[in-house]
């Protein structure tokens, strides 16, 4: 196990995410919190882009505005 000391927090990770957590540093200087400030950024931003596609989708299967494959494989000439 590794150890990651912060200010004032002691955090215990394998020596595989410690090596995950460096290659992902954009530069040397780059703290461990700024890189898992950034997941949680990206991973927040990422659930609510996704929930609503969701929701969008939802809708317009409900109003019948999809596409059934069939149409689109004869629109594009695919015989698959």
């Amino acid at each position: 196990m590794s150890y990651i000391f912060t200010m004032g927090t002691t955090i215990q990770i394998s020596k595989d995410l410690l090596e995950k957590l460096r290659l992902m540093k954009i530069h040397n200087k780059e703290s461990y919190e700024d890189i898992i400030w950034d997941l949680i950024e990206d991973r927040m931003e990422f659930s609510e882009e996704t929930k609503r596609n969701i929701a969008q989708a939802e809708k317009e299967i409900s109003e019948g505005k999809v596409t059934k494959w069939e149409d689109v494989k004869k629109e594009l000439g695919i015989n698959v």
